[in-house]
This record gives structure tokens, sequence and C-alpha cells, in this order.
């Protein structure tokens, strides 16, 4: 794959970093930024959005991401996302106050950007 191919919009499925592994759904945006470098917006649920700047290599791409909390609090972490194709990712990820005894996980499906089109 190459580093353009993973530029779109994800449907994405996961699991928190917690005892409970709770549940949630979101879409990930995926950009290429000027430094060859992805840039990456998440929305989760209808309102917590997080962002971050990777980089990808051998379908590998790794992403450095923050949030801003309830609290006003940042958040930050690190995620990895492999691409079995171009539509389809499958990831893990971990954040600094998280439960440092699990992962998350997370896993999504491109969404065509017709279908998206077409249903508005």
């Amino acid at each position: 794959m190459e580093l353009a191919d993973l530029v779109g919009k994800f449907a994405i499925k996961g699991t928190n970093q917690d005892r409970d592994q709770t549940a949630y759904k979101g879409v990930l945006e995926l950009e290429l930024n000027a430094n060859n470098k992805i840039n990456a917006f998440w929305t989760i649920g209808q309102n917590q959005t997080q962002k971050g700047t990777g980089f990808f290599k051998d379908d590998i791409l790794v992403v450095n991401f923050n949030y801003q909390g309830e609290d006003d609090q940042i958040f930050k972490g690190v995620v990895v996302y492999r691409w079995l194709n171009r539509n389809i990712i499958k990831g893990f990820w971990s954040e600094k106050y998280g439960d440092q005894s699990t992962l998350g996980e997370e896993n999504g499906v491109r969404i065509n950007p017709f279908e998206e089109f077409s249903a508005n």
C-alpha cells in the first residue's frame, strides 16, 4: 500500500482501555499533510473529538493522539493500526491515564464516499 491509499474516512468500533472494556463507535478521518505524515481526526460518539499525527511503514500506521477530557485535562496516547487491505484496519491503543493492565482496541472499515454522499 502507498501512503495516499490511507486517506479517507473509516467507521470505527472499539473498546476502551479499562477493566470493563467499554465499547464505543465513531468515525476516523485520515489526511495526508505537507510533510508526508498522516493527520488523524476521530469523532467518538456524538461529541468527543481527538486528533493526532502519525507515520506509515510496512502496512502499519502509528499515531500519537490527544484530546481534551471533560475536566479540561489533556489526555495523550498512541494507536497502532495494521492495514489488512485498503478498506479494513485493525488496531490497538494505549494512553497515559488508562488502565495499564490492558490495551484499548479499535477496528475500522472505510466509508465509501459515494455512499456517504448519496445518504445525504
